[in-house]
């Protein structure tokens, strides 16, 4: 017969689930402390504390795997969470109670998408809300929203499962692209049979974080890729070079006027975007505030992002 623990509430403080927290999303104290603001000893001293407290294992500890949840972890994790999302959402409904809207969001984001697009329209967005501060994080990977490495995630695709709240961002288009100089020293370019000896630029197959990403063999059969990366960033600045041609978003080539669109309506890929966060995070006024927003100037886009216009629209007063 298991034997009964019987827990003294007195001896558990509150504040170690904080440092819980930290250490269950990062799988490393010295990350957790970094999070913190503190030394890693306060961090495996109040994990210590608060797994004596409760009379149970929280993490396996290993030098290869850092802290690893237990079951009995990963089951307060759940608790724990949650617990933090109310007391989010107490204190911005009191705080904000006949004052300006604040607190803080992190979106995250596909590369290109982040850096050619979010980053100017979240830089308008703030300053229509300077009590909102935006932590804006254009990966070339996965964004885990469990793990709260963001608030808010752009995607290539919608999030399978989990308790996410997920919307269609906007679909976007990419064409081929190269600089006027290679245009001219290369013969004509006509039809897709003529681009059989030209070079590209493109993903690292084995590295792409997405399958989304893997257009240009479908897109150009029997395509040639010397030049290859996993930052469609990285793409983008090769073809300027004037060495090789790459099929690249419109919303980042299309604003550049060094860049030709070559066979436009001929070799085009659509793609979307989507935006999710976490189910319990969407009724936070400044997530909801920004979800919005990014909604808004998705929309007023759209002929950017699908190649239509060459330039950015702005919504200047910073709101829906």
């Amino acid at each position: 017969m298991q034997k009964s623990i019987k827990l003294d509430l007195a001896r558990l403080n509150w504040d170690d689930l904080r440092y819980f927290l930290e250490v269950a999303r990062t799988q490393r104290a010295s990350g957790a402390a970094k999070r913190l603001g503190v030394d890693y000893t306060t961090v495996a001293r109040r994990v210590r504390a608060l797994e004596d407290a409760l009379g149970t294992l929280l993490f396996d500890k290993s030098r290869s795997g850092g802290f690893v949840l237990t079951a009995e972890g990963q089951r307060l994790l759940g608790y724990v969470d949650s617990i933090e999302t109310t007391v989010q959402s107490a204190t911005e409904q009191i705080a904000n109670t006949g004052h300006a809207l604040s607190g803080h969001v992190r979106v995250g984001s596909t590369e290109g998408f982040g850096c050619f697009f979010l980053a100017p329209q979240l830089a308008r967005f703030q300053d229509a809300h300077p009590n909102i501060t935006i932590d804006l994080l254009p990966v070339p990977h996965f964004v885990s929203l469990s793990k709260r490495e963001a608030d808010i995630a752009v995607t290539l695709e919608r999030p399978e499962q989990g308790q996410y709240v997920y919307t269609k961002l906007c679909d976007y288009r990419l064409k081929l692209y190269a600089t006027a100089g290679y245009l001219a020293r290369h013969e004509p370019i006509a039809s897709a049979d003529d681009l059989r000896d030209h070079r590209f630029a493109s993903y690292i197959d084995d590295l792409a974080f997405s399958y989304e990403l893997l257009y240009l063999e479908r897109a150009v059969p029997g395509a040639q890729s010397r030049w290859r990366s996993t930052s469609v960033i990285a793409q983008y600045f090769a073809a300027l070079q004037g060495g090789a041609l790459a099929i690249l978003p419109c919303f980042m080539a299309a604003q550049d006027p060094r860049l030709v669109p070559v066979l436009p309506g001929e070799i085009e890929v659509t793609r979307a975007f989507y935006l999710s966060c976490r189910e319990d995070l969407r009724k936070l006024k400044r997530i909801t505030t920004v979800w919005d927003y990014l909604r808004a100037a998705a929309g007023s886009n759209r002929a950017l992002l699908m190649g239509e216009d060459n330039a950015m629209a702005w919504n200047e007063s910073g709101t829906p």
